[in-house]
């Protein structure tokens, strides 16, 4: 068995609406071997994987997979499973998968499986591959090394306890986001103007000037006293002297600390002698050049999460602490402790493992134990100073116990210090009471402050300090901005360009993406075809972007899914034969399911072609809450009909007219001709593009005049929308440059041209050489019909032979019964151009199917037309002008 392709599908795609890794799979010669035909491989494979018996699979119950193992099962589907339980075992769980065979190519399949992390899955197909393989074959495999792997592979990628909680409550109110980078696990979260940064629970909008004030201890503790609130005193010191100095000072124990450390690092407490502050200052200095000394205050230590401008949670920290059995050593104590499911390295677990190290000696020594000591029955024993759940201590939710006049001087401190989350240390000796009645104080306030212990406290009740966050990021807001998404085969491109252009001349500021680029506010960013996954992202991720049209194009759909979760209005404008045979797509209904993704995502409105009926089709798909808004260039359309008779909102074309219904009220918007897109209104898919913008518009909260104002002021010529129905003069002829590659294109290309033109109509027309023979020949017999003479050429060859897409083209043309004198062929777009226009005469119109760029037709005519050639190549912002 080996892998032909691979693909992460990041966001809602055509198998889920969750991400998934799709593989084409070629099994090789066990291709048709079931499981059934190979002796003991379904023990062998419980064997390794025992917990797959608890897969339900189609019989739907525990055990179903297993009963299709043993009543014969093929390879892929195997591969399948075993990949969503490895994941399961590494602590990423997944459970949706599918595998289904490739037609016409027998032995392959595409297997289709659900991830939460795209490392752990692609390592978990390729142990999955290997384990059914050998296990297949009549051999063994040895899971222990590779499923450690990737356990570790999922540890290193996981995201953070505290960060996670944030994100999860983000999920809930359904806000999007997205890993901005792995290694600093820096999330965004919301989009374009509307977004905002997430690094732990640390938020873009505390300032870098207040997160190194709450690094800088003593200077935190400046600020606070100024601002009325208890700190304990203290001074900084460099030297040991200086250190044990400063404690005589003080006069009692202190506590002695790194100045800019976290998490507890170098920090020992309740320091009585000399030697004591010199010890704690060595282990101090470890962690920073400067070093606090201050008075030891007496009590507890508590922890405060303050978020925005209230108090979000408080608990009460315990160190890591054993409890004495008279049999077992402090080192077998801890060993039990840390074999605790809930402890864990790092901060991946609700708590962290205890360890024995020099701290934990120090600790140790001070109550008279070292690592080998035997403590008695039911005597407790600490191992740190300190109560951080970083060092393995433990927490208990002691919030409703905190007094109003404790929350205002947290709430206080933090805004002194400028941040909008923050985690408040105090030490008092009951929480209860208010902390000047008890000599309490305040001792740090943390920038990024750990959330475990507000989620899962070892006893109290637990805080939802994930959603305290996020309520203070964006109250009770989404943190999206609106998202129009185009699909369908013919028209995309425009029709967004119009929509865009349209919420622009509103006032917003707009990202659009389309199969010419990526434009900010109107400026291009990004040449070439941007109509898939990662340009829709750009846009996202813009923080200058009010409103984001995206053209979502097949390919993108199928390469990598959508890069959003859903958008407020989806838009479908047609399905027609293109692009057939490719990635699994062979008919209109299957090109009508991918498009459907598109659909399918909308959480407000979708706009169809009332005139197509794989339009149609879907709106019987859509959920119920979701309203459909029809377009019709035919008023008496009658799917069309019984929307409006039903209130529905649509948009068609009365009598030259772009009409607006919005439930019972039918308002005139403007007149087709006054758009200059249509062309005078001769170019109709123009007209239906505009139609469908007006109602995506119009189903987004844009008022008639904004939208007829947009529609009248846009213009699709070589600079705003290339290749799209482009006009240009050359010597008398009009010369439109259009990328129609398929019959539906060239039928309304014709169907133009014949409209404007006061002579014959030449057609200089091409397909891409990988679309299937029956449909390159129908291109010809389509382009035969319409235009009066024709050129065939080859733009891309695309695997075929030079010569054959040509050949295919012609074959459909004569099929057609076209004239062979008026059916002409030439190798490339140049020539083709060229002898295109010495067939024509002043009056006459010559469609170009331009493959590429504006810039072949200012090649082709350099040399024998070079006034008209620069007057193009200015006209199209090639040239200045």
């Amino acid at each position: 068995m080996k892998i032909i392709e691979q693909r992460l599908l990041r966001g809602p795609n055509l198998y889920a609406a969750r991400p998934c890794l799709l593989t084409v799979l070629d099994l090789g010669d066990l291709y048709e071997v079931s499981s059934k035909d190979l002796d003991g491989f379904t023990e062998r494979l419980l064997a390794a994987l025992p917990s797959l018996m608890a897969h339900r699979c189609s019989p739907g119950h525990y055990g179903g997979f297993v009963e299709r193992l043993r009543d014969g099962t093929y390879m892929g589907h195997i591969v399948e499973h075993v990949t969503l339980e490895l994941q399961c075992l590494a602590g990423t769980p997944a459970g949706f998968g599918r595998t289904r065979r490739v037609r016409g190519q027998p032995g392959r399949y595409r297997v289709v499986c659900a991830y939460k992390d795209e490392h752990v899955v692609a390592e978990a197909f390729d142990l999955a591959l290997a384990l059914v393989e050998a296990l297949a074959r009549g051999g063994s495999y040895d899971m222990t090394g590779p499923l450690a792997a990737l356990k570790r592979t999922a540890e290193r990628h996981t995201v953070g306890t505290s960060t996670a909680a944030v994100l999860k409550a983000a999920r809930r109110r359904r806000i999007p986001y997205f890993r901005v980078t792995e290694h600093a696990n820096l999330f965004q979260l919301g989009w374009g103007s509307r977004q905002k940064r997430l690094q732990a629970t640390m938020t873009g909008d505390a300032s870098n000037i207040a997160c190194r004030i709450a690094s800088d201890k003593q200077l935190t503790k400046a600020l606070l006293k100024e601002a009325g609130v208890p700190v304990p005193d203290g001074t900084v010191v460099t030297t040991a002297e200086d250190a044990q100095r400063a404690a005589r000072r003080l006069r009692g124990p202190v506590t002695i600390k790194p100045l800019d450390a976290n998490q507890g690092k170098g920090v020992t407490t309740r320091c009585t002698t000399p030697d004591e502050v010199a010890q704690a200052f060595e282990a101090a200095r470890k962690h920073a050049r400067s070093i606090i000394v201050e008075r030891h205050i007496e009590g507890q230590d508590y922890r405060v999460l303050v978020t925005g401008d209230r108090v979000a949670a408080a608990s009460l920290r315990r160190p890591p602490t054993v409890i004495g059995d008279g049999r077992r050593s402090v080192r077998e104590l801890v060993g039990i402790e840390n074999q605790n499911p809930a402890r864990g390295k790092g901060h991946a677990n609700v708590m962290t493992q205890i360890a024995l190290d020099e701290h934990a000696a120090t600790e140790l020594r001070k109550q008279g134990y070292d690592f080998d000591s035997v403590p008695p029955v039911g005597v407790p024993v600490t191992l740190r100073g300190n109560a951080n759940l970083s060092t393995g201590g433990t927490a208990e939710d002691v919030t409703d116990l905190l007094p109003e006049e404790t929350r205002d001087t947290c709430v206080r401190a933090a805004r002194k210090i400028g941040l909008d989350v923050a985690g408040i240390d105090l030490v008092c000796r009951d929480i209860a009471r208010p902390l000047d009645s008890q000599g309490g104080a305040i001792i740090e306030v943390n920038a990024a402050p750990g959330i475990r212990m507000h989620q899962y406290p070892a006893s109290g009740t637990p805080r939802d300090a994930g959603d305290a966050i996020i309520d203070a990021m964006y109250g009770d807001r989404d943190g999206r901005i609106p998202v129009i998404a185009i699909t369908g085969t013919n028209g995309k491109t425009t029709t967004t360009l119009m929509a865009g252009h349209c919420v622009r001349e509103a006032g917003f500021r707009t990202g659009v993406t389309t199969t010419e680029g990526i434009y900010l506010d109107g400026k291009r960013i990004v040449k070439g075809d941007c109509s898939g996954y990662w340009s829709a992202r750009t846009v996202l991720t813009s923080p200058d972007v009010d409103f984001a049209v995206l053209e979502t194009a097949r390919g993108g759909i199928l390469k990598r899914g959508l890069a959003f979760d859903r958008c407020d209005v989806a838009v479908v404008l047609n399905i027609s034969a293109d692009h057939l045979g490719l990635d699994g797509v062979n008919t209109l209904e299957d090109l009508a399911r991918v498009k459907g993704v598109v659909a399918n995502s909308a959480a407000r409105s979708v706009v169809l072609n009332a005139e197509d009926r794989y339009c149609v089709r879907m709106a019987a798909r859509l959920r119920e809450q979701v309203e459909v808004l029809y377009f019709a260039l035919d008023p008496d359309n009658p799917v069309l009909l019984r929307h409006l008779d039903a209130g529905g909102r649509a948009a068609y074309l009365q009598d030259g007219t772009l009409v607006l219904a919005d439930g019972n009220r039918h308002q005139a918007l403007l007149k087709a001709k006054d758009m200059p897109s249509t062309l005078g209104g001769h170019a109709r898919y123009n007209i239906a593009n505009g139609l469908a913008a007006a109602a995506a518009l119009m189903a987004s909260g844009f008022s008639n005049d904004e939208i007829a104002r947009g529609l009248a002021s846009f213009v699709s010529d070589g600079r705003s929308n290339p290749l799209r129905s482009n006009l240009f003069d050359v010597q008398g002829v009009t010369v439109v440059v259009d990328y129609a590659h398929n019959p539906a294109a060239y039928t309304a290309l014709a169907q133009m041209a014949h409209g404007i033109s006061r002579g014959r109509v030449i057609g200089v027309v091409t397909a891409p050489g990988d679309r299937r023979d029956e449909d390159l020949q129908a291109v010809g017999r389509t382009c035969a019909l319409g235009f009066d003479e024709i050129v065939i050429y080859e733009s891309q060859n695309r695997g075929r032979a030079e010569g054959a897409a040509a050949q295919l083209m012609l074959d459909g043309a004569f099929a057609r019964g076209a004239q062979r004198d008026l059916v002409h062929s030439r190798l490339n777009g140049r020539e083709a151009l060229r002898h295109g226009l010495s067939l024509c005469v002043p009056g006459d119109v010559l469609i170009f199917a331009c493959g590429s760029s504006l810039q072949e037709v200012v090649e082709a005519l350099r040399e024998t037309d070079p006034v008209s050639a620069r007057r193009i190549a200015e006209q199209a912002a090639l040239l200045p002008a």
